[in-house]
């Protein structure tokens, strides 16, 4: 039993931020994802200027940041990765001690499909 609660405490607890729980995280990161990827349409659309316009230092620096937008989309792939191991987790050692109710069950069916 979690310390300051019932185990069924624990299950209906209801976050108070987006990042309370693995799924608004999960969410959060899905949307850095996109953010990401539309910045890096941008940044190439810009190297494709730069080298219209023979701005070579700006080429340049545009390419260090393309290189990092690369690196954090990686990184950011990875952490729904993480996130996914998480919540495919939970959700086995929730339903192995039957704590899972119908509406969770449903939402973490719809969730893994992701």
């Amino acid at each position: 039993m979690p310390a300051g609660g019932s185990e069924r405490e624990s299950v209906s607890y209801q976050p108070e931020t987006p990042f309370d729980n693995i799924e608004g995280s999960h969410e959060y990161v899905r949307l850095l994802a996109e953010a990401v990827d539309e910045a890096r349409r941008e940044v190439e659309a810009e190297i494709a200027t730069a080298e219209q316009d023979q701005a070579d230092r700006r080429k340049e620096a545009l390419l260090l940041v393309s290189y990092n937008l690369a690196k954090l989309n990686l990184h950011i792939t990875s952490s729904r990765r993480i996130l996914n191991d998480l919540r495919t987790l939970r959700r086995l050692l929730l339903a192995e001690r039957g704590m899972l109710v119908e509406g969770e069950e449903d939402a973490e069916v719809a969730a893994a499909g992701e």
